[in-house]
């Protein structure tokens, strides 16, 4: 059952900000979808959008931020310290984190980088930063399995097996061509069990 935004909601929630009910502002949230959350904010003035992403944990508002127009991001990120905004950016996938420190200035980019703890992810966003927005490389998060669609069958199950060992979640299957350059996701049109391993993975995937 999807949420509703009432009249009723809403005049609640700014009495609570007004009211700076901060226990009551969570509670309201709490259990709520991150999209959701992202439909309220849109029906807010920005300075209550800001008080409300300051105030929710960052698992939450990281998700909310990406779902948000990105011109209201971008302004919501100016009013965010380098601190805040790294809490933000390290519940998110590499790809999301890089999208977000990329619509930052080069200064800012390098204050946010320096309060992220984790290092590899430190490394991760740094790299995908260093490809163009729309190529392979920049649309791809370091959490995503990746192989070749030249390679055999087997060859892609033994790559797809090692990679998924170094990642704690994988989610998507991403398809290059020898070149690097050609991106997509794979969608399997049968399991590999009704191919020879050794036919090549681009005629199982769509």
């Amino acid at each position: 059952m999807s949420f509703e935004i009432t009249t009723e909601f809403l005049e609640k929630l700014t009495s609570y900000i007004e009211g700076s009910k901060n226990k009551s502002i969570i509670g309201l949230f709490e259990e709520m979808h991150y999209a959701d959350v992202a439909e309220i904010l849109d029906e807010l003035s920005f300075d209550k959008v800001v008080y409300i992403i300051k105030l929710l944990d960052s698992e939450k508002t990281s998700a909310v931020l990406m779902e948000l127009d990105e011109d209201i991001r971008e302004k919501i990120l100016q009013n965010l310290s380098a601190k805040e905004i790294a809490e933000e950016v390290e519940e998110l996938d590499s790809d999301d984190a890089a999208d977000i420190i990329g619509e930052l200035s080069e200064e800012r980019q390098e204050a946010v980088m320096s309060q992220i703890e984790d290092e590899e992810q430190v490394k991760e966003i740094e790299e995908l930063l260093t490809y163009d927005e729309d190529s392979a490389g920049g649309l791809m998060a370091k959490e995503l399995v990746k192989v070749n669609e030249n390679w055999s069958v087997l060859k892609c199950v033994r790559e797809m097996r090692m990679q998924a060992e170094k990642v704690t979640r994988v989610h998507s299957i991403y398809v290059v061509d020898d070149l690097r350059q050609t991106e997509r996701e794979a969608l399997f049109k049968r399991s590999f069990n009704n191919f020879y391993k050794n036919s090549y993975f681009r005629s199982i995937y769509s």
